[in-house]
């Protein structure tokens, strides 16, 4: 299983692979905001680890085991961004909020989370209901401020 830094890089070059066809260095270290010394000594580590192929000065590409678990972090990451949509979150803060839980859920929540977007998606009466009973209860704690 990969540690939290190891899927930052994956999502990351896997993102990067599809949006341009390739990731260099110099991407990965701009997009995580690393220094690219840190991606060179990742890269060697994933690459190790089987999640890409990297020569040295011609780039890298994902492993079949690389793209599978890069696929599923980028699916991880646009359910959460989904759901925090969904619940309401204010949309300036939930990348960071991503960013910060998406390491600490297992799969099966997010699976579950999965499902109640679902839920919410085939119906948008329900996301109505949801926001009525949030503005209910702004104006409860409004009342008590």
């Amino acid at each position: 299983m990969p540690t939290p830094s190891m899927e930052d890089y994956i999502e990351q070059i896997y993102i990067l692979i599809e949006d341009k066809g390739y990731a260099r260095v110099s991407d990965i270290a701009e997009n995580l905001q690393v220094h690219p010394s840190s991606v060179t000594k990742m890269v060697q580590k994933l690459d190790r680890d089987q999640y890409l192929n990297y020569e040295k000065y011609r780039g890298l590409i994902l492993t079949p085991k690389g793209k599978k678990v890069g696929k599923r972090l980028v699916y991880r990451h646009e359910l959460l961004e989904q759901f925090l949509a969904i619940i309401g979150v204010d949309p300036d803060i939930i990348y960071e909020d991503v960013e910060g839980i998406e390491h600490h859920l297992s799969w099966d929540s997010i699976d579950r989370i999965g499902d109640l977007v679902q839920y919410f998606e085939e119906e948008s009466s329900r996301v109505d209901d949801l926001r009525s009973v949030q503005q209910k209860n702004e104006e409860q704690n409004n009342e008590t401020d």
